[in-house]
């Protein structure tokens, strides 16, 4: 494998866009994610419109985030175990299929669930996988980068595909769109079948994974995540990634009662909840850009300090342009998460990081399918803008959390991530 260059070392957008292996990982990443965003939105009013019911329009918008978890937990270890090009392909195909099964049939709204359920349940694997290959593709700075190019398509890709959706189900109906996604997903599965090299499993992994049957990949899957989540720098990286996003989705989630309950005109919660992804654009881009790497990994806690202290403000009642800048200034602050993904690289044996990587975007969207609930719940005994404040200050608390650890561990002569 190759060397990691020193952390001082800066790479380029240009330098790592011109890695023919990683443009073709990052164009059909953000096919999909638009695939699976036209989707989302698509099932949504498919089934609300069906069932005239908000509770099961909303549990077919957050279904596909709770069972990833379990899906890392029993077949994380998949991630590291298949041949990648394989791998990537039948994910992508599964989601080709289960789109056009479900616009071109009368599904009850209970198979839809189950269906959406399972290939959630798949998909720490094939995420797992993908961004395995980009390590292995991009190091050093090179890999960071890579990274935020990844994060900033997957907001542009998300806006395209939830906008595009309404489009999509406003001209062609909900099953037209729901194939129109299909068609995106088969796209992207030709293109990664077709120019990815067919890679081998890398040797570590056969050395040390299962070595034969289903149970033995569950065992595996399960052994491996809990040695993870033993290893204090492991956990440590993998919170500070997953709760201040959560808490931030949980503020979002009240955007559209807060605008409603304070007098806003009808509409602004769309531009308004529009100011979050603009941000994380900007700040992705200026501290991908122009912040040197070790510049960057000093700045995580205070970047977490942005993510978070501008939402105390919505306790204050602010006039909807203040409540614009506030979540524009929040979204830049999820730049933070860049400074964190070569000592979360760093931390995780070789051997393991597709199975890592699974569980890492795992926790995420089920952190994030979960804090709506949770701060939402705080706003039915509190208020929306009371709500939206305290998740800005549980962030706040998580980057002061992790400013102590980062000082201790820099204080014991093993680095600042050691």
């Amino acid at each position: 494998m190759p060397s990691v260059p020193a952390p001082e070392q800066r790479a380029t957008y240009r330098e790592v866009l011109a890695d023919r292996r990683f443009r073709l990982l990052f164009v059909t990443r953000t096919l999909t994610v638009t695939a699976d965003s036209l989707r989302i939105m698509t099932l949504s009013v498919l089934v609300f419109t069906t069932t005239d019911s908000p509770l099961l329009g909303a549990l077919t918008f957050g279904i596909g985030f709770l069972p990833q978890l379990a899906g890392s937990l029993f077949l994380g270890s998949l991630a590291d175990r298949a041949r990648p090009r394989r791998l990537v392909t039948a994910g992508h195909v599964l989601q080709c299929a289960a789109a056009a099964v479900m616009g071109a049939t009368h599904l009850p709204v209970s198979a839809v669930l189950v269906l959406i359920a399972a290939l959630a349940f798949l998909t720490p694997v094939f995420s797992g996988v993908t961004n395995r290959l980009v390590a292995e593709t991009l190091t050093g700075d090179a890999y960071v980068l890579g990274r935020s190019l990844s994060n900033m398509s997957a907001s542009a890709a998300q806006l395209l595909g939830l906008a595009g959706g309404g489009a999509a189900v406003g001209f062609l109906g909900p099953r037209t769109a729901l194939l129109l996604s299909a068609g995106a997903y088969l796209v992207a599965a030709a293109a990664v079948r077709l120019p990815l090299p067919d890679l081998p499993v890398p040797e570590q992994a056969v050395r040390h994974g299962p070595r034969q049957g289903s149970g033995s990949v569950l065992r595996h899957s399960w052994s491996v995540d809990t040695e993870l989540l033993a290893d204090r720098r492991v956990r440590t990286l993998l919170l500070a990634q997953w709760l201040p996003p959560a808490f931030v989705a949980g503020a979002e989630s009240l955007i559209v009662p807060f605008a409603g309950g304070h007098g806003m005109p009808a509409g602004s919660a769309g531009p308004l909840l529009a100011c979050l992804p603009v941000g994380m654009l900007a700040g992705d881009l200026a501290v991908g850009r122009f912040v040197r790497p070790a510049v960057r990994e000093r700045l995580v806690a205070t970047l977490m300090v942005i993510l978070g202290l501008p939402l105390a403000g919505f306790a204050l009642d602010p006039p909807w342009v203040v409540c614009a800048a506030l979540l524009l200034v929040t979204g830049t602050g999820f730049a933070y998460a860049l400074g964190l993904q070569r000592p979360f690289l760093d931390a995780v044996p070789e051997a393991r990081r597709g199975q890592a990587f699974g569980l890492l975007t795992a926790g995420l969207m089920s952190v994030q399918g979960a804090a709506p609930v949770v701060f939402g719940a705080v706003a039915e005994f509190t208020d929306a803008g009371v709500s939206i404040a305290l998740a800005g200050l549980a962030t706040v608390c998580v980057a002061g959390c992790l400013a102590a650890w980062r000082m201790r561990c820099g204080g014991k002569g093993g680095g600042p991530w050691a």
